[in-house]
């Protein structure tokens, strides 16, 4: 009989003591990864979540009839995307965003339509543009996406700003105010704050730098059926059983044959623990041995985007009769960019709003009345009166989230790549480490996490088979009842 998520996960208050061959800290998408690999390669494992819920910064909020709504990530891309093999694994499907129509886009209070893949500029503007994102392009075809920092110029791309590359290679306003929009609104990060290295190892992962912020044929072109959510506690299934909810892990003791995970009233012993969390959180973990100083120097430096997402739920789509697909872009508005949030069928139709990056931080200062007012007063600047009045709101603000404190990803500043790379994904002893920003195939996203739980699954069978065997007698994520076995 298929197990119903929620039913079989177990709350660490009433499991303080835990023993399992592999223990896995994020139930995010590497985490669950991770442990059903391990699982399946015959492993015990038992998957320790902070929250009341697994998913990490997948969420999905239902609205009624069976639909949802997309608090966290939710574009999987191509249809050759990692998450979308993985879920067509399991069962499940895709459908596109809705893209039929004009898109906007506003230029200092000038909101102008426009078709196809470039937003309307001025011609020379547009050109400029284009030269410079043809430039990234055959850039980004040197950066090897899991080890950017081998790129032939690696140490030079790496010096420099995104921003300080715009301004040498984009000569009008317009273009560099362009490129500024392409990277706040598709990093949720100012371009001042980015290496080229990682604009253009991130561009790698969405299947070109222009695909980042593109609905057809691009990395904004499809949902999961159901949810992103929904492909998490559908790859959870096999692993609710070994599964700990509301287990925030605060120390980890190393050692030469063994790990002792703990945090407030529990302890878990391992043969080895998969570090699963965001890069910038793990390193607020306690660690005894201390890590290594080029580690500690990595958690200190990669830093998380800033996003706040907003979903206004109306009757129906009014702006398709109008002739709009939903989008809308903005150099100058907090509201970065609009898209049409709405389920498969269109019903009830839903525009999602992401403010991001600088703009991001001031919002999130704002009373709750002042961040609605503002949210509303930009949705009718862009799609008219009807769009004040949506029957429901619902923000979600991931830099206030305590276990993920931005969002969509992290990024790295200039120096981080070519001084601390390899500290990503490196094992120290026994800690292994996972997670969308490990310098996985598609940096950042649901496709990035999935692709490190696999390779740290095979990593750790790897290393297993070199140290021969040897299991712990607890079974599979079972209470300890001795630890005569370490």
């Amino acid at each position: 009989m298929t197990r119903k998520i929620g039913e079989t996960l177990h709350d660490i208050s009433e499991n303080p003591s835990i023993e399992a061959d592999v223990i896995v800290v994020g139930a995010g998408f590497a985490g669950i990864t991770a442990a059903r690999e391990l699982k399946r390669a015959g492993k015990s494992v038992a998957m320790l979540e902070a929250r009341s819920r697994l998913g990490g910064r997948s969420l999905s909020r239902p609205i009624g009839d069976g639909k949802v709504v997309e608090l966290g990530c939710e574009f999987h891309g191509q249809s050759d995307s990692v998450s979308a093999r993985t879920a067509r694994s399991v069962g499940i499907g895709s459908h596109k965003v809705y893209d039929d129509g004009y898109k906007l886009i506003d230029d200092g209070g000038r909101i102008a339509r426009w078709k196809g893949a470039i937003p309307k500029v001025s011609p020379a503007a547009l050109v400029d543009f284009g030269q410079a994102a043809l430039r990234i392009e055959r850039m980004r075809r040197e950066v090897p996406q899991e080890a950017p920092w081998q790129a032939p110029h690696a140490v030079q791309w790496d010096s420099e700003t995104m921003w300080s590359w715009t301004q040498r290679n984009i000569r009008t306003k317009a273009g560099r105010s362009l490129m500024r929009l392409l990277i706040e609104s598709g990093m949720a990060a100012s371009p001042a704050e980015v290496s080229v290295l990682h604009v253009l190892n991130y561009s790698n992962g969405t299947g070109g730098f222009r695909a980042m912020t593109t609905v057809t044929g691009g990395t904004l072109e499809n949902r999961f059926v159901g949810g992103s959510h929904g492909l998490a506690l559908r790859l959870a299934q096999s692993v609710t059983a070994e599964t700990y909810v509301g287990a925030a892990v605060r120390r980890i003791n190393h050692f030469s044959d063994h790990v002792r995970v703990s945090g407030s009233g529990f302890e878990a012993v391992g043969r080895r623990v998969v570090v699963a969390v965001p890069v910038p959180l793990s390193g607020r973990i306690e660690y005894d041995p201390v890590l290594p100083a080029y580690r500690d120097q990595l958690t200190q430096r990669l830093t998380f985007g800033s996003a706040i997402k907003y979903l206004a739920l109306y009757d129906e789509p009014f702006w398709r009769a109008a002739g709009l697909t939903g989008m809308a872009i903005s150099h100058t508005s907090p509201v970065r960019a609009v898209l049409d949030g709405s389920p498969p069928d269109g019903s009830p139709g839903v525009l999602t709003a992401f403010v991001t990056g600088p703009a991001a931080h001031a919002v999130g200062r704002l009373s709750e009345g002042k961040r609605r007012e503002l949210l509303l007063r930009e949705f009718v600047r862009y799609f008219g009166p009807r769009a004040g009045k949506p029957y429901d709101i619902i923000e979600q603000n991931w830099m206030a989230e305590p276990y993920t404190r931005g969002c969509y990803h992290a990024y790295a500043p200039p120096g981080l790549y070519t001084e601390y790379g390899p500290a990503l994904k490196e094992p120290i002893g026994r800690i292994h480490w996972a997670g969308a920003e490990s310098v996985p195939v598609e940096f950042g996203s649901m496709s990035g996490a999935i692709y490190s739980g696999q390779r740290v699954a095979t990593e750790i069978i790897a290393c297993d088979a070199d140290d021969g065997p040897g299991h712990l007698t607890a079974g599979p994520g079972k209470p300890a009842t001795s630890r005569s076995v370490l």
